[in-house]
């Protein structure tokens, strides 16, 4: 199911890692050693340094993402949003996330959270309480919100994109759908915010009481932090998507982003992804003659 057939993708800049590689305008087919196997629906790998695709699995399928929605999520606030801007918790959003099954940050009604803080609910323990406060704040309102999600989507060239919430839960009318290229896109583009990689990159983050808000202390539930380089991205998992994995890591000068969706086991996905990093470092892509 693994293709060994390297691609070359543009239309995106290059990170601050490597702001000199240029990436190739045109589309060229290289083949290399074999990757490692992969078993999701969907694999995808970046060397978002130079540009190269260094793995193509169903790449370009339409799919659920579950959680991997929450980094739009992120991105979009980023985008607008001050970190020292306060949010105030609601009984809606809190119910939301319990009504609808959704992981929880354990927000509390009446909690005040700057969004500094705010982001790390939204991406350790991948909150729905979080993503729904910060939708319902930044949209305003939440159909707003997810209005600006597909307005970035777009602005992203996401051409395969589509999101109907901040969280990836499952809708009544149909779940929202994106392609582990377009996610891999997505994080190469958030991960240029030094806000939103500390934030992935984190394992453990806590917060004390105080007059505006309780005690919290939230757990990445990506498993993949104690690898060299390592970046997050962000985990999910619905019925409807399977487990899904946006994963990242800063090897050798090259940033290496990958993304895995509908795996059915939920620790494969963190070994694939391993094994993948660790193939991608030993046997970079070759560097291509510009002249050629």
């Amino acid at each position: 199911m693994c293709m060994a057939v390297l691609g070359l993708f543009t239309g995106f800049s290059a990170p601050a890692l490597a702001e000199s590689a240029q990436a190739p305008a045109t589309a060229a087919q290289i083949r290399t050693v074999d990757a490692p196997p992969v078993y999701g629906r969907a694999t995808y790998l970046l060397d978002a340094s130079t540009g190269a695709v260094r793995l193509n699995d169903d790449g370009a399928q339409r799919m659920p993402i579950a959680s991997l929605t929450k980094v739009m999520t992120a991105y979009v606030v980023l985008k607008q949003a001050k970190l020292t801007d306060t949010v105030t918790i609601t009984a809606g959003d809190v119910r939301y996330a319990n009504d609808n099954g959704g992981t929880s940050a354990d927000l509390e009604p009446g909690d005040r959270v700057q969004i500094k803080d705010l982001l790390y609910g939204l991406l350790l323990p991948s909150g729905a309480d979080a993503a729904h406060a910060m939708a319902r704040t930044y949209g305003p309102g939440v159909d707003g919100f997810v209005g600006k999600m597909n307005d970035a989507a777009r602005q992203l060239g996401l051409k395969d994109t589509h999101y109907v919430n901040p969280d990836g839960l499952p809708m009544e009318g149909g779940d929202g759908y994106s392609t582990a290229q377009d996610q891999a896109k997505l994080a190469a583009a958030a991960l240029r915010d030094p806000t939103f990689a500390k934030v992935t990159s984190t394992e453990q983050y806590s917060i004390g009481a105080t007059a505006a808000h309780g005690a919290h202390t939230w757990n990445n539930t990506n498993e993949m932090l104690d690898l060299p380089g390592a970046l997050g991205v962000k985990t999910g998992f619905t019925r409807a998507a399977g487990y899904c994995l946006t994963f990242a890591a800063d090897r050798q000068g090259h940033r290496l982003i990958g993304v895995i969706l509908g795996e059915d086991v939920s620790s494969r996905r963190f070994s694939t992804a391993e094994s993948l990093l660790d193939w991608a470092a030993d046997n970079p892509a070759p560097q291509r003659n510009p002249a050629a």
